[in-house]
């Protein structure tokens, strides 16, 4: 081997190229993940969660679907519903956190319904008096109670939603139900009118062709027409009957001879 030639260089060991991580960084991933991970609920605190949400079911049906008529009811639903989801969705967002119970749409929908308020103040919403105003006002302390009725409130309405659709798919299929029923009279009436009138064409021609096959033509034709002619004219006919002139002898001749 000549001098100009390196010898091969011998692989260096893994332990050498593999990055080292210390005990602290490892610690501190599995902190991490747990933090990120939602933390289990015990027991005590699903049936204190459940029985919420029981109480907010209890809430809609019966304390505001029975008492209200069902068109009032859903829309007082829809109008709370509408209210909790801007909330939830801006917490922070002062317009979302109060609303004035003399408002004409709010007095409608919340005020003047059974059971319609006092769901909203289980959301969360207090009584106050600001600048001699009243007012419902949301405290963040009732986030949890938020949650939950806003859920159940969606519960409900996307209940009574699919329900109205079923309805107008079957009210829907009733009409053309019913649509198909007056198609299929009106096609066999029309039916019937066309056979009718095919039959009493077809009869028509029989009664054409039996007719002309019944008289002859030609020379027996004349034949038996003329002897009708000549019977239905009697002798006589159209003349008045007279008695005969009185007799008168004939005037008597010289060559007649007169016997003594």
């Amino acid at each position: 081997m000549s001098d100009s030639q390196s010898p091969p260089s011998s692989p260096r060991p893994a332990s050498a190229t593999a990055p080292t991580i210390s005990p602290d960084a490892l610690a501190a991933a599995a902190e991490r993940r747990t933090r990120e991970q939602p933390a289990q609920k015990t027991t005590a605190q699903l049936a204190h969660e459940h029985e919420r949400k029981q109480k907010f079911r209890r809430m809609i049906d019966p304390g505001i679907v029975r008492p209200n008529p069902k068109e009032q009811a859903i829309s007082s639903l829809k109008t709370l519903l509408k209210i909790a989801e801007n909330l939830l969705n801006d917490p922070e967002n002062p317009k979302y956190q109060a609303f004035k119970p003399t408002n004409s749409v709010i007095k409608r929908e919340l005020v003047d319904r059974k059971g319609v308020l006092e769901y909203a103040i289980e959301l969360g919403f207090r009584g106050e008096v600001e600048n001699f105003q009243p007012y419902y006002r949301w405290h963040p302390r009732h986030l949890e109670e938020l949650r939950v009725g806003t859920d159940i409130l969606k519960e409900f309405v996307d209940l009574f939603m699919q329900k109205e659709a079923a309805a107008s798919v079957k009210t829907v299929s009733q009409k053309e139900l019913q649509r198909q029923a007056a198609e299929r009279v009106r096609l066999a009436y029309m039916d019937d009118r066309k056979t009718k009138e095919q039959r009493d064409e077809m009869e028509r021609q029989v009664r054409l062709s039996r007719g002309s096959s019944a008289q002859p033509s030609g020379p027996a034709r004349a034949r038996i027409a003329r002897p009708a002619a000549a019977a239905s004219q009697m002798p006589g006919e159209g003349e008045m009957l007279v008695s005969p002139p009185p007799y008168e002898a004939p005037p008597s001749t010289d060559s007649e001879v007169h016997t003594p």
